[in-house]
């Protein structure tokens, strides 16, 4: 049955994809965002109501992270109101590893609303459509915690996970924890890169503090240098963020996508030639 779907962050890297999937499972789907009309923005809950107009089930992405001041507010605030507007289920995107963003979950929990918990690892594509994306193209990764295990998950994986726990009431209360098959450090990441590529990349350890520098000299702002430095020590520092989880299989009854053939497949898309970028 067609039902009115709103993915709130629909143009990022899970909500695009998220989107796409119900709109070719013939949902009438409704994307919320600072420049959509009407206009959603976090920062400001006059905007929510609109939104959630008429709407049957809704998938959230917090932006920029459920860790950021303000978040738990915003969440305890749409929730409220999406009960009032009637819909029906709603399924939260949640970082794992992240003590802040249990929080924002435990919200949505006891909203009144059927709902799902999706806590996602590390994304691959941060490598090719994010924040990693230039140092992949300069040919030198410098990022802390060189020690760290990360069990990067695929954004198409996250985004079919959601797409089905969503429409499926069967996971109603659920939390499912999405990560790729195996665990890699970044020097692993990138010299996967680099031999999948043919391009000479280079993995340089730095500390908290020289990262930290780094993006000050960017001119990036004190919120996101904050953001970054607790996604680091916080997040990557934590045991629980290194574990590998085997939800996408369970929930969609096949292996969750190996970093490799993410590169593979992003390699089809001239994401990483500067040429073509620049072109």
């Amino acid at each position: 049955m067609e039902q009115k779907i709103l993915v709130i962050g629909g143009t990022g890297k899970t909500g695009s994809r998220v989107a796409k999937n119900l709109s070719q499972l013939g949902h009438d789907v409704k994307i919320a965002g600072r420049k959509t009309n009407p206009a959603f923005d976090w920062e400001n809950q006059k905007t929510y109501d609109a939104a959630l107009k008429d709407m049957d089930r809704a998938y959230i992405v917090y932006y920029p992270d459920l860790a950021v001041p303000g978040s738990r507010d915003a969440i305890r605030t749409l929730t409220d109101k999406a009960l009032e507007a009637g819909l029906d289920k709603v399924v939260l995107l949640s970082g794992k590893g992240e003590s802040e963003a249990e929080a924002c979950e435990d919200i949505v929990a006891n909203s009144g609303l059927n709902y799902t918990l999706v806590r996602a690892s590390w994304f691959n594509q941060n490598f090719s459509e994010g924040a990693f994306l230039e140092f992949i193209l300069n040919g030198t990764v410098a990022l802390p915690m060189p020690e760290a295990k990360i069990p990067f998950v695929d954004a198409d994986d996250i985004a079919e996970v959601v797409t089905k726990v969503l429409m499926d009431d069967s996971y109603n209360g659920e939390t499912v924890t999405v990560t790729g098959p195996r665990k890699m450090t970044f020097r692993e990441a990138v010299e996967t890169m680099a031999a999948e590529i043919g391009k000479e990349i280079h993995y340089q350890p730095i500390s908290i503090e020289e990262f930290k520098d780094g993006m000050k000299a960017a001119g990036l702002p004190d919120s996101y240098i904050w953001l970054f430095s607790y996604l680091f020590e916080e997040v990557l520092g934590n045991p629980d963020n290194q574990v590998v989880s085997h939800d996408v299989q369970k929930v969609l009854g096949r292996e969750a996508m190996d970093f490799k053939d993410y590169v593979a497949k992003t390699l089809t898309t001239d994401v990483w030639n500067r040429e073509v970028l620049n072109n």
